[in-house]
């Protein structure tokens, strides 16, 4: 694979492919071609979601595939929500639900520490095993949701890696993408491909 190649992102959610296209630059990002459906989410970790996303696309289509699988670890909460985040208030809940939740389990007075977790799955057609590249952020709970950026639950995760207290949702994407858990598993993986094509030459 060179880097005009183009990878199929395992993804249904528009958010991850708009975030993930820079990050993995020169390599193309190409969206989950129409009527190719996912298998459900029944892996107890981010890395095997993750995995069971982008082998279901490769083999649907025949391509290298990568699929994301993240969420936010709550220290209060025993490591919760975890691989359940995007539906942490219910199957079909929305971002807001889903944060609005957190925040109510997550005591004022508790342990108010938060990780970023993302798992990036590599799965080329045929291969019997994946690469994986794992991301991670640490950070604390706000009080309540500021800014207007990103998704998910940014609006109340402080990074611990900046001073100022900024929320992820208040963040410039560049600044977001230096420290978040998504952009370092996709340094990673465009750091191997890059290896790799190295090699290959």
């Amino acid at each position: 694979m060179d880097a005009d190649a183009t990878l199929v992102l395992a993804t249904g959610n528009t958010h991850k492919l708009r975030e993930l296209a820079p990050l993995l630059e020169p390599w193309r990002i190409e969206p989950l071609p129409a009527g190719v459906a996912l298998p459900p989410e029944t892996g107890a970790t981010f890395a095997a979601n993750a995995t069971i996303k982008a082998r279901a696309a490769a083999e649907a289509t025949g391509r290298t595939a990568v699929a994301d699988d993240s969420g936010i670890a709550a220290v209060g909460l025993a490591g919760a929500p975890g691989v359940l985040s995007a539906r942490f208030a219910g199957e079909n809940a929305s971002d807001e639900e889903n944060l609005a939740k957190l925040l109510r389990a997550v005591p004022a007075d508790g342990d108010r520490r938060v990780a970023y977790v993302c798992v990036l799955a590599l799965v080329e057609p045929g291969a019997a095993e994946p690469h994986l590249f794992e991301g991670r952020c640490e950070g604390t709970l706000a009080a309540e949701p500021r800014g207007k950026g990103g998704f998910g639950y940014d609006p109340a995760f402080v990074p611990a890696d900046r001073s100022d207290g900024r929320t992820m949702a208040e963040l410039a994407p560049a600044e977001k993408h230096a420290i978040s858990h998504r952009g370092r598993a996709a340094r990673a993986l465009r750091a191997w491909l890059a290896e790799r094509e190295r090699a290959l030459r």
